[in-house]
C-alpha cells in the first residue's frame, strides 16, 4: 500500500512522468550542483535529480515519507534528509564555501508564501530556485503593475530575483489531484540588482504597509512613513495608488526617506 498523502501538510504527490521530465529539463542539474529539495514527497523529482546530480539534500516535515524516500534513493546517490519544517530550517549553511545552492520543491501550497519570504532572505546564497506552486500564485509573482495580481509578493520579488513562469501544470498530474492549477516557475537571484537598495528592512517595511492599504492614494497609505513631500521629491505622484508603482519607484520611495 502506497503512502497516503496528509491533508494537514498540505501534500499533493506528483507523478506523471511527461511532467516530471519537464522539470527536471528545466532544472537541469549537473553533478557538483549543490541541490536542495524542500518537500520530496515520495521522491518524484528527488529521485531523477538525484541521478543526475549525484547528491541532493531534501528538507521534509512528514517523517512518515522518510524511510520511503531512503529506501528509494539506494545506490541512485547521495542523498541527504534534514527532517523539519523549511520555514524553520536555515539553507545558507547547506551551501558549499564559496558556491550556492540550488533550491527545488513542489511547495506546500498552504505556506507558499512565507516559504517564498523565508527563501529570499537567503538569496545571496542561492543560485536559482524552481519551484511547484498554485498556477494564481505565480501569476502573483509575475505580474506587472496595475493590475489585482499586482502586490507585495511581486515588489519582493522583483527586487532581488528575475522571475521566470515556465508551464502550467493540471490537477492530474498529482495524487490527490488539488482543487487548483499549478505552475512551474524559475527565480533566479540577481548578482547585480537592477536598482539600488539603501535598507532592506526599510523597503519591505514600506512596501507592506503600501499594500495594506492598496485602494488608498500613496500619501494616505503611507501616512506615519513618509509625507507628501518625501513622496513628490521621489518623483512619484502623492495621488497614485500603490499597485501602479513598479518595484524601482518603491525602491525609489525607501532611499529618498
Amino acid at each position: 500500500m502506497g503512502h497516503v498523502p496528509r491533508k494537514r501538510f498540505g501534500q499533493h504527490f506528483l507523478h506523471d512522468p511527461r511532467i516530471i521530465g519537464k522539470i527536471v529539463l528545466a532544472v537541469s542539474p549537473r553533478p557538483g550542483d549543490t541541490l536542495v529539495e524542500i518537500g520530496p514527497g515520495l521522491g518524484a523529482i528527488t529521485l531523477p535529480l538525484l541521478a543526475q546530480a549525484g547528491r541532493l539534500t531534501a528538507v521534509e516535515l512528514d517523517r512518515d515519507v522518510i524511510p520511503h524516500l531512503q529506501e528509494s534513493a539506494r545506490g541512485k546517490g547521495e542523498l541527504t534528509i534534514i527532517q523539519g519544517d523549511a520555514l524553520e530550517t536555515p539553507l545558507s549553511p547547506l551551501a558549499p564555501a564559496g558556491g550556492k545552492l540550488r533550491l527545488v520543491g513542489n511547495l506546500p501550497y498552504n505556506v507558499s508564501t512565507p516559504l517564498l519570504f523565508h527563501f529570499l532572505e537567503e538569496a545571496d546564497r542561492v543560485q536559482d530556485m524552481h519551484f511547484m506552486l498554485q498556477k494564481e500564485v505565480v501569476q502573483r509573482m509575475a505580474a506587472k503593475p496595475g493590475g489585482k495580481e499586482y502586490g507585495r509578493l511581486t515588489v519582493m520579488l522583483a527586487s532581488r530575483c528575475k522571475v521566470e513562469p515556465l508551464f502550467n501544470i493540471g490537477p492530474g498530474a498529482f495524487r490527490p489531484p488539488p482543487k487548483v492549477d499549478s505552475a512551474f516557475v524559475r527565480l533566479t537571484p540577481y548578482a547585480n540588482p537592477p536598482f539600488p537598495i539603501a535598507d532592506r528592512a526599510r523597503y519591505a517595511a514600506l512596501v507592506s504597509q503600501a499594500f495594506s492599504h492598496r485602494r488608498k492614494t500613496l500619501k494616505n497609505a503611507l501616512a506615519g512613513l513618509l509625507d507628501q513631500a518625501a513622496i513628490t521629491a521621489a518623483g512619484i505622484d502623492a495621488k497614485a495608488r500603490p499597485e501602479t508603482l513598479s518595484a524601482e519607484q518603491y525602491a525609489r520611495l525607501s532611499n529618498g526617506a
